[in-house]
């Protein structure tokens, strides 16, 4: 029972045991809101990567692709069984867009992925990044009237505001033959030369009377237009930047939007491939939150790819595919299945690559799994330190306490006894540390958003820019096995840092601690 009594009392007397405790607090609480954050952050990758990529994926190098997908297909599924949930081919290969924009062209090297609308949904999540909310249900490569969003302040995307487009364009071309025209007959008259190539613009570059003509509702004589080309879905960064207005809002600013023509060149499917230049009408956006996919890839239908890449025999009318894409049931055991298809489809034999979706994102899985981990060492460290602010408190108590430590073992204390009340002290110490920065912790992730708010409003620094992060509030998942070995940790520095200390104090012989007393 003294060694509990003599613990509590060093403890209440001294506030430097004070300041231990409140660095193993702030310890504990600051890598339990990292690691929050930071499974937060992993999580939602996992989370979106999982979902824009299907569990397993069997890709050809071959430049035409991947010839009679069904045969495959049932071969995979002998070997796969039950196992297999969902399948779906797909076409990707590299491209360039081309947007005209205000009388410019911007360019984006781009993924076109030509997907088969019916089957996509069967391997992955991809409905669910459009915008449009019918195409979250059922993916149409169709450009619809309305119930886009209003992420645009200046136009209403659609079919509306295609035919309106389609209408000033055609205005513009109507002028601009007349301006010539009239240039052609007054020998280049400067006035009329410079009007003439001042380009397309949203000024008054021709009469009121024929823009007028160009309004939403009255361009029915160009509405056929509307499905000559074939339907795109855009990658939202693609076609749009973010960044804050003067109001400090956060605002897309788009290059087109769904209703306009874009440019696309790629190469044909054959073994002397020539350039495909093809236009088509952007029908939707996609909005994943990971500037990985929503810069680089496009989608449109894999049977209008792959007439336009020349990917269908002549004699069988059979598709070839770059891609099989295969979703298993929950629980399989992805490796394994892959390395089953691996033994079926060998390399060097089949110009195959095969891999799981963590095998394609393994490098930025590695690299997270990295700063979680060079993090949780550095922050560890500030635990490491209270420890040895515990060792010195310790061998301080043992010097100014020789006296009573002598008294006690003159008295009959054993070494051992003498040594748990130190062992005892360090228990404590880690205890009320740990639980108090527990608390604190989640307290911090709790609350972290509004934190970050006062935080910005105070310093008026962004914390979490959107612009960059493309989130729209921190994410947080507190993990209760990290919180455990976080706690159990703390209190084993406190522990260890009382050993050293508690075994100088259980050696000192009576007769010598009380020699000059």
């Amino acid at each position: 029972m003294y060694r509990w009594l003599l613990c509590f009392r060093y403890l209440r007397t001294r506030y430097i045991a004070l300041a231990s405790v409140i660095s193993v607090t702030l310890g504990v609480g600051t890598l339990i809101v990292v690691n929050s954050v930071m499974s937060g952050f992993s999580a939602e990758m996992h989370d979106k990567m999982q979902s824009l990529a299907s569990d397993i994926v069997i890709e050809s190098h071959a430049s035409n692709g991947l010839t009679n997908p069904e045969a495959h297909l049932a071969e995979i599924r002998r070997l796969v069984g039950n196992q297999l949930a969902g399948s779906s081919f797909s076409v990707h290969t590299p491209a360039m867009l081309a947007i005209e924009h205000n009388g410019q062209v911007i360019r984006h090297q781009v993924n076109l992925t030509g997907l088969d609308p019916e089957t996509y949904a069967s391997v992955t999540d991809f409905g669910k990044y459009l915008l449009h909310p019918e195409n979250r249900k059922q993916v149409q490569f169709q450009l619809r009237e309305d119930g886009y969003p209003d992420r645009d302040p200046h136009y209403k995307w659609g079919a509306e505001y295609r035919q309106w487009r389609l209408g000033i364009e055609k205005a513009r071309s109507v002028e601009r033959e007349r301006l010539e025209m009239a240039r052609m007959e007054t020998e280049g008259s400067l006035a009329e030369d410079s009007e003439a190539q001042a380009g397309p613009s949203f000024g008054q570059m021709f009469p009121t009377d024929v823009e007028e003509t160009a309004t939403p509702g009255s361009t029915e004589d160009f509405a056929e237009e509307t499905t000559d080309f074939p339907g795109l879905v855009l990658g939202l960064a693609t076609c749009s930047f973010r960044t804050r207005t003067a109001n400090d809002e956060v605002q897309d600013f788009f290059y087109c939007r769904p209703g306009d023509d874009v440019r696309l060149m790629f190469a044909n499917a054959s073994d002397k491939p020539k350039a495909i230049n093809q236009k088509f009408t952007v029908v939707d956006m996609f909005e994943s939150g990971m500037s990985e996919y929503d810069g680089s890839f496009a989608f449109c239908d894999i049977r209008q790819l792959q007439e336009l890449r020349g990917m269908i025999d002549p004699q069988s009318q059979s598709r070839s595919v770059t891609t099989i894409q295969l979703r298993l049931v929950e629980g399989a055991n992805l490796n394994a299945v892959r390395d089953t298809l691996q033994a079926r489809f060998p390399a060097n034999q089949f110009a195959y690559n095969i891999q799981t979706w963590r095998d394609m994102q393994g490098p930025l899985l590695a690299a997270v799994a990295m700063e979680t981990t060079i993090l949780n060492i550095l922050l560890f460290l500030i635990i490491a330190v209270a420890g040895f602010g515990i060792l010195a408190t310790f061998f301080m108590i043992v010097v100014e306490k020789t006296r009573d430590i002598g008294t006690l073992k003159a008295l009959g204390a054993s070494s051992g006894g003498v040594m748990s009340i130190f062992l005892s002290y360090g228990l404590t110490l880690g205890i009320v540390g740990a639980g108090v920065g527990l608390v604190g912790g989640l307290l911090f992730v709790a609350n972290i958003n509004p934190i970050a708010a006062m935080i910005e409003t105070v310093t008026g620094q962004e914390v979490f820019d959107p612009t960059i992060y493309y989130f729209n509030e921190i994410p947080t998942i507190v993990e209760p096995l990290t919180v455990t070995w976080v706690m159990i940790g703390a209190v084993m520095i406190a522990v260890m840092a009382s050993v050293l200390p508690a075994l100088r104090a259980a050696r000192m012989h009576p007769v010598q601690s009380l020699r000059y007393e």
